[in-house]
């Protein structure tokens, strides 16, 4: 501890003084002789010198005097543990070193750091200003590395600090570029452009200013441009392009577009694309056209949430498969399908947003299916159903043109009432009399095709009353089935005239029994052709038969079929009878050409057994020929073999000798012998190149 430390007290003479004269005048009282020359716990150098001085004035040491036995006799009353040297002796050790202790601590005790906020810093010198800067650039925020910045910058240039504070502002310039880094790699980026040119723009480092935000700019304009690109294929449903933008923003040096805008873009496209494919699914539902799968369809797109990029698609096809169903009401209210055509129409949900064309269309619905009923209630009915379409309603139009059609039927229908009335009672004259009743309604009135319609009807029933007796009586003489009768049959179903209900029955009858006149006289002439086909005079048969089959009558069909297969056999004899010939020579060329007639000879004929043996005959003949000459020409034999048929007897045989031929001009390679082992006893491997 240095002087300038130790209090004033400590050091006063004055303060000690009266205890020294108490102690010393105690001393020469009592004659005490002091074990030790030091002073006590508390002194300082002036006492202890002082002590000393005093000690040469008192009494000298070991003296008899009468003070001396006293202080004796005194200080054996003591207390025993006060009279021991070992607690005496760790006193004195004790408080000198405590003394000492705190010398040295206080020595050691650095000066009190400066209060910055209450410094007035006019006055303050570099290095508080410096360290003050220090303190404040410690806290690494904005504000303060600012603040740390502000306080040393004004230094003159001359100053012998100013190397160091020129570097201090540079690395509190980029701390503070680190920090708004820090806040563009975050997401915020006029936050960091707005950080970084805080940087006082006087200071060298304010270039990288403009570097970094140009930097940022850069990063952030081409990851805005990929993302926003890839959410225009995104809306587009082009899946494998938004999902290769998105793999592009994970280069994007900014950790916000790389990290979180990136996993963002990806939920989003898969999102997307589960919705895309559910909307795909529903398009492909209402495509099928009908109903239950275009209200699944519906379904399924109202599911698709607005958070979804699908979400206006899905929206704009709602209203397509509403109008989808409102199609299909429509063509069942055309096939006059009333109950159907309602039924749709109000399936339609209201999400369709179709709901005033729908209501429009169930009122045009319902009105018709009470007119379909076909009387004159079911018209009025529906004349006041169409009434209450309003005027302002894209279908009154439609409407008024209804209730003026379903007014004019009013009339027709009561005529067609009427006159049902009159047809029902079925005889001739109320049929014509219902005929007459129903021609009132004019061709231009709504009813008017269904009045012609009864007409026929009824006109129909007339003329069968009239002419059924003309048919049943040629029934009746036909069933004799002679010709003279069914020539009767014919000429009285022949009085039913054309045009009339019964016609076309009675010319099926008439040609039914025309033909059996046509059977009756031409029968014997095509017996008497086959009697000559079964004797073997084939072309007699042929000719005999022509003229029927060229007639054109009713058995010319049998006659022609006859005449076709008299044809074939000829052939076939004619056949069978050039290959015996052709075979007879006994050449290759010969018996191939005779096995090939012969072959020509019909499944169906007598011949055809005949034809098999000769063929088999023949092949083996062949095969004979084919082995004499494979004994001095193989190739030769080769081909002579090759020309025995598939499926006669000398095939197979033929077959095995070409292959043993063949075998015997391409001998297959012997197999060449395996290397010998080498001998163990040799150490090592001999040269195959020396050994040979």
């Amino acid at each position: 501890m240095t002087e300038r430390d130790i209090p004033d007290s400590w050091s006063s003479a004055s303060g000690r003084e009266p205890d020294q004269n108490k102690r010393l005048s105690r001393t020469e009282q009592f004659g005490e002789t002091q074990p030790f020359d030091s002073p006590a716990t508390g002194s300082n150098s002036k006492s202890v010198k002082r002590r000393k001085k005093n000690h040469t004035k008192g009494l000298p040491i070991n003296s008899n005097s009468k003070e001396t036995a006293k202080l004796s006799s005194t200080f054996g009353k003591w207390p025993r543990w006060m009279k021991s040297w070992t607690l005496w002796l760790v006193l004195i050790m004790l408080i000198p070193g405590s003394v000492g202790f705190l010398a040295m601590a206080m020595l050691l005790k650095l000066p009190a750091a400066p209060n910055c906020p209450s410094i007035f810093w006019p006055l303050a010198s570099a290095s508080v200003r410096l360290h003050c800067a220090q303190l404040a650039a410690s806290k690494q925020t904005v504000n303060d590395l600012l603040q740390a910045i502000a306080l040393v910058k004004q230094l003159p240039q001359n100053h012998p600090l100013h190397g160091e504070i020129d570097r201090f502002i540079e690395e509190w310039s980029r701390d503070i570029l680190k920090l708004a880094d820090e806040s563009f790699q975050t997401g915020n980026l006029e936050e960091a452009i707005a950080t970084a040119r805080k940087i006082p723009e006087d200071l060298p480092a304010y270039k990288l200013v403009n570097e970094q935000v140009d930097k940022w700019q850069t990063i952030w304009s081409k990851a805005e441009a990929t993302y926003n690109g890839a959410i225009v294929e995104v809306r587009e449903q082009h899946w494998q392009s938004a999902f290769m933008l998105s793999a592009k923003m994970l280069r994007v040096d900014n950790q916000y577009w790389a990290g979180t805008k990136y996993d963002q873009l990806n939920r989003l496209i898969a999102t997307a694309r589960e919705d895309g494919d559910k909307l795909g699914k529903a398009e492909s539902l209402a495509n099928s056209k009908v109903v239950d799968n275009l209200l699944e369809a519906i379904k399924i797109a109202q599911s698709i949430g607005q958070e979804s990029y699908i979400y206006q698609k899905a929206q704009e096809a709602i209203p397509v498969f509403g109008r989808k169903m409102l199609e299909l009401a429509q063509e069942k209210l055309d096939k006059r399908d009333a109950d159907a055509a309602l039924d749709i129409a109000r399936q339609i949900p209201e999400i369709a947003k179709l709901q005033g064309e729908t209501d429009d269309f169930i009122a045009i619905a319902d009105a018709k299916r009470s007119a379909w009923i076909g009387n004159v209630s079911g018209l009025e009915a529906a004349i006041a159903q169409a009434q209450q379409i309003d005027p302002s309603r894209p279908v009154y139009n439609e409407a008024q043109q209804l209730i003026a059609r379903w007014q004019l039927e009013i009339e027709d229908v009561a005529n067609l009432e009427k006159a049902r009335t009159l047809a029902s009672q079925g005889t001739v004259p109320n049929l014509t009399a219902a005929i007459a009743q129903v021609q009132l309604i004019p061709a231009s009135n709504p009813r008017a095709t269904e009045a012609r319609q009864e007409i026929g009807r009824w006109r129909a029933q007339v003329e069968t009353i009239e002419d059924q007796p003309y048919l049943e009586r040629a029934e009746q003489i036909a069933i004799f089935d002679d010709i003279n009768s069914l020539q009767a049959a014919i000429a009285q179903a022949s009085e039913i005239r054309r045009g009339r209900a019964l016609y076309p029955e009675a010319q099926k009858k008439i040609r039914t029994w025309v033909a059996k006149i046509q059977r009756i006289q031409d029968q014997p002439y095509l017996d008497q052709a086959q009697e000559l086909a079964q004797s073997g005079n084939l072309t007699a048969a042929i000719s005999a038969a022509q003229q029927i089959a060229s007639s054109g009558r009713a058995l010319s069909g049998e006659a022609q079929a006859a005449i076709n297969g008299w044809e074939g056999e000829i052939r076939t004899r004619e056949n069978w009878k050039k290959a015996q010939e052709v075979g007879a020579a006994g050449t290759p060329e010969a018996l191939v050409e005779a096995m090939r007639l012969a072959d020509r000879v019909s499944n169906n004929s007598i011949l055809r057994m005949d034809a098999n043996q000769a063929i088999d005959l023949w092949s083996q003949q062949l095969l004979e020929i084919a082995r004499s000459q494979g004994q001095s020409d193989i190739a030769r034999g080769i081909d002579i073999a090759k020309s025995i048929p598939r499926g006669s007897a000398a095939y197979s045989a033929a077959q095995e000798q070409i292959r043993a031929w063949q075998d015997f001009l391409n001998p297959q390679p012997e197999p060449q012998s395996q290397p010998q082992p080498q001998p163990e006893s040799l150490p090592f491997p001999q040269s195959t190149t020396n050994g040979q």
